[in-house]
């Protein structure tokens, strides 16, 4: 069949892909220079599949060099490897790539050449649903590896030789699992194998690429208990984060249980999935961990604390809900205390997913009444009683007013008045505070 029978061939299901017309006069300024050009990539995928995706991406003839002098706005993504960023008139950036063939590569980066085919350059790429082109004139998907058929058979299959496909870049191990969670699709037997074969070698990654590919997870898969749970299956964890290699299938389901974030403004979606699959570590591990794994100290220092407080306040506040007690209003204001006001809301909202995990693992109903009556005190504690030594109706500078010496007792003696107030929160005027401080005092100088 010739090439302009096999497209025409391949034109259903494509009348209504519809890229933005911006993006569409890139494409048609480098056909009207001469040069084949077709969009590629996951967009393609994405529109396939019923899916919005803005970043489409192209793949031409003309050379990087090319590219920059037929546009009025470039950015220099990657010349060495043929991508220019072309701006459209709203200033949103799409790349634009020199059909290439991979002449080198070390497990992660390629050395390349220019002046291939289109075919050439879509089977240098990962998975045969990312290896579909669009043409922007004729509207004609060409799909030479049949990623069309994997995407209605819910399969991530890997292009040509899947083993090759591994060794060339291993980070399309981590990939082949979070398209086929994200997707809900099945990978491919001899994808799977290729990956069980690539797990070893996948301490050749970046920290930075695979802490990016666990916020990909985070942020892309509904259920990203299922992506984790294939890096833990297939040795990926072994290699990448041991700690994490031996995570429960509740610490899994637990990530299920909670929302993903669907903007910049959820960041705290994302934390609060962070802390679920740490959730089982010690806290010094848990940080170490996250360390490794290159995430931000803000981050890492945020994650570590809520898990240090899960591990101190944890089991008795899964005690309570097990033994269907409702504990005392000075109760929940110690928890909340000890969890911090700020920590409050992601702490528990980690909890309600973890408890609910635990209590349908175990084969028992999960107290979802008595759950969320829970968080509703322990919310409403944290953001009306004073929990803290900064709530108190006193402070420092008063108690030395009063003769209390600044140093260790005086912080004893502020730990204490907490105490006092937390059994009843009426106790918080400055009167009452001065008079029971002075109290302490004397019991102190007594022992």
């Amino acid at each position: 069949m010739d090439k302009d029978k096999e497209l025409s061939s391949q034109t259903d299901g494509a009348e209504w892909l519809q890229p933005p017309p911006s993006v569409l006069e890139i494409a048609r300024t480098l056909i009207r220079a001469g040069h084949e050009s077709w969009f590629v990539g996951g967009a393609v995928r994405d529109a396939l599949l019923g899916h919005p995706n803005l970043d489409w991406d192209l793949a031409t003839a003309a050379t990087p060099q090319q590219v920059q002098r037929l546009f009025r706005r470039t950015v220099p993504v990657g010349i060495d490897f043929g991508t220019v960023g072309v701006l459209d008139d709203a200033g949103r950036m799409h790349e634009v790539t020199t059909f290439r063939r991979d002449v080198q590569t070390d497990g992660r980066h390629a050395v390349v050449e220019f002046g291939a085919s289109l075919d050439e350059d879509l089977a240098r790429r990962d998975f045969t649903i990312n290896a579909i082109a669009y043409g922007p004139d004729s509207r004609a998907l060409h799909d030479p590896f049949h990623g069309r058929a994997d995407l209605a058979h819910r399969l991530v299959r890997a292009v040509g030789v899947a083993e090759d496909r591994m060794r060339e870049d291993r980070l399309r191990a981590l990939r082949a699992i979070r398209f086929a969670a994200r997707f809900r699709f099945t990978i491919e037997s001899d994808t799977w194998s290729a990956i069980l074969s690539s797990a070893p070698h996948l301490g050749r990654l970046s920290r930075e690429r695979v802490q990016q590919e666990i916020e990909k997870t985070m942020t892309q898969v509904e259920l990203p208990g299922d992506a984790f749970r294939l890096w833990r299956d297939s040795g990926a964890f072994a290699v990448l984060a041991p700690p994490l290699a031996a995570s429960s299938d509740v610490a899994l389901a637990t990530l299920d249980r909670l929302p993903r974030a669907r903007s910049a403004a959820q960041s705290d979606r994302t934390s609060n999935r962070l802390t679920a699959l740490v959730l089982e570590l010690p806290p010094a591990s848990a940080r170490d961990t996250l360390r490794e794994l290159r995430f931000s100290n803000d981050r890492i220092r945020w994650t570590g604390d809520l898990v240090e407080r899960w591990h101190a306040l944890a089991p008795p506040i899964r005690d309570s809900l097990l033994a269907g007690a409702t504990p005392s209003d000075a109760t929940v204001r110690r928890w909340v205390a000890g969890i911090g006001r700020t920590r409050v809301s992601a702490f528990l909202r980690v909890a309600e997913a973890r408890f609910a995990a635990e209590f349908v693992e175990g084969g028992r109903e999960a107290p979802s009444a008595a759950i969320r009556s829970l968080y509703r005190r322990m919310s409403r504690a944290a953001f009306r009683d004073p929990v803290e030594i900064g709530d108190l109706a006193i402070g420092g500078g008063d108690l030395m007013k009063a003769g209390i010496k600044a140093g260790p007792q005086l912080g004893a003696v502020l730990r204490a008045l907490l105490e006092w107030v937390l059994d009843e929160p009426a106790r918080n005027t400055h009167d009452r505070l001065l008079a029971r401080a002075r109290e302490l005092a004397r019991e102190q100088s007594h022992d």
